[in-house]
């Protein structure tokens, strides 16, 4: 056997060990990333609307809609470009008095908030002349089997548990009723 063919072979298991260890990593990036939303994440609160009762109950999760999804077009501060479907944005929220989040502007791009303030990140899903409609990656909640129908008959009167990352991705982390 010759130097060369033996050379190459070790360089061939070698880009498969490489391959593989990269596979891993980009795997426990993604678990990582998802942790780290409740690791770095700040705590919000923000109140559902009614959805169509015919789509609230999937499966087992429950479709949720929520207040701060409908944004005025005054909202809007990015001043290069308009609101436009598919364009991801950036929501600062703010607690109102009674500690739910409330959207106090939108970009384009993420922009700096002041102390108390969060940045949201969704897409633009779409955009009306009185409304921009927003999605965020957080109106799915799974359920435990069974438990999907009383959450539907509550869905206008929940307030949802956030944590939203400092790079704008949120999980729900519980729901309760208001009163």
């Amino acid at each position: 056997m010759s130097d060369k063919a033996v050379t190459g072979g070790s360089r061939r298991s070698l880009l498969k060990v490489v391959v593989v260890l990269l596979q891993t990593l980009v795997l426990i990036g993604i678990a990582l990333s998802f942790y780290a939303i409740g690791w770095f994440g700040k705590d919000i609160r923000v109140r559902t609307v009614p959805v169509d009762p015919r789509d609230l109950l999937y499966g087992d999760y429950v479709t949720l809609g929520y207040d701060i999804s409908r944004l005025d077009p005054s909202l809007w501060k990015d001043t290069a470009r308009k609101p436009e479907k598919g364009q991801p944005v950036y929501v600062v929220l703010k607690p109102g008095t009674d500690g739910i989040a409330q959207p106090v502007a939108a970009y384009g791009s993420k922009p700096a908030v002041q102390e108390g303030e969060v940045v949201m990140k969704g897409r633009i899903d779409n955009r009306w002349r009185e409304e921009i409609f927003v999605k965020y990656g957080v109106e799915k909640y799974y359920v435990p089997e069974g438990t999907g129908k009383s959450l539907e008959d509550k869905a206008s009167r929940l307030i949802v548990h956030m944590k939203v990352a400092p790079w704008g991705q949120a999980k729900i982390e519980g729901l309760e009723e208001r009163s």
